[in-house]
């Protein structure tokens, strides 16, 4: 028999951040745009392929270039918009999460915005915040996991990304075609890491932060149970008496 602890009867925090749904809509089109700026290079390097044997029309090959532009421009901003929303979305359950223990978060929300948002600052303080917030809401040994898979994931999806940025570059066909596959590998990484963080912040928002992740078992005391038979001073418990009547006689007569 489990017994599970009822939150505190007590004011919830106020929540001033970004909703489930607002949050939820941020990175899942940031993730849908990722897939399709992938799928864009792809395309665009196979008319590479084909351009080494078939001189290509020009406007094909403009569209080519252009939509790929195109398509890493709108990701990109899609990316920092994700960002952001997560960030808010950081700031405003840390700040519940320590008011329900009634404490200030000892993080200032500048360095807190700095350590997610500024690049590469952000691969090491990010995942720290998290990790924060899991603790002081008891959650990390059920949440430690999926962000440490996710913190991996978004530091090899950083490094291909500023490698396909560094090649961008080249001029030769061969080098342009690399980084075409360095950039599809970077787009697919990105989406990887998005969709890991939407799973951290859905194992945050799965449970209130006024609810404890906290629960009982109720076991069962054997040594009560041997008293109980054996009474006070350890001797058995007498037999019941037996019944006054005689046998088959009626006890009202």
């Amino acid at each position: 028999m489990e017994y599970f602890e009822a939150p505190e009867l007590q004011a919830a925090s106020p929540r001033s951040g970004p909703s489930l749904s607002m949050v939820r809509a941020a990175v899942l089109s940031t993730m849908v745009v990722l897939g399709v700026a992938a799928l864009v290079h792809v395309v665009r390097y196979a008319l590479l392929i084909v351009n080494r044997s078939v001189l290509l029309n020009k406007m094909v090959a403009f569209a080519a270039t252009w939509v790929g532009v195109l398509a890493s421009v709108v990701a990109m901003f899609m990316v920092v918009a994700s960002a952001v929303v997560l960030t808010n979305w950081l700031i405003s359950r840390r700040a519940a999460a320590f008011a329900h223990h009634r404490r200030d978060d000892p993080r200032p929300i500048w360095a807190l915005r700095a350590g997610c948002l500024v690049p590469l600052v952000n691969l090491f303080w990010a995942p720290v915040f998290v990790i924060e917030l899991a603790g002081v809401e008891e959650r990390l040994k059920w949440l430690r996991r999926p962000i440490v898979v996710w913190w991996i994931v978004w530091i090899f999806s950083t490094a291909v990304a500023g490698f396909s940025i560094a090649t961008s570059f080249t001029q030769d066909p061969q080098g342009i075609a690399d980084n075409t596959v360095t950039t599809i590998v970077a787009y697919l990484l990105g989406l990887a890491a998005l969709l890991l963080a939407m799973k951290v912040f859905l194992g945050f928002e799965r449970q209130p932060v006024e609810q404890p992740a906290k629960r009982w078992v109720i076991v069962r005391d054997d040594k009560k149970d041997e008293v109980a038979s054996t009474g006070k001073h350890g001797e058995p418990e007498p037999e019941p008496a037996a019944p006054v009547e005689s046998e088959g006689q009626n006890p009202a007569a």
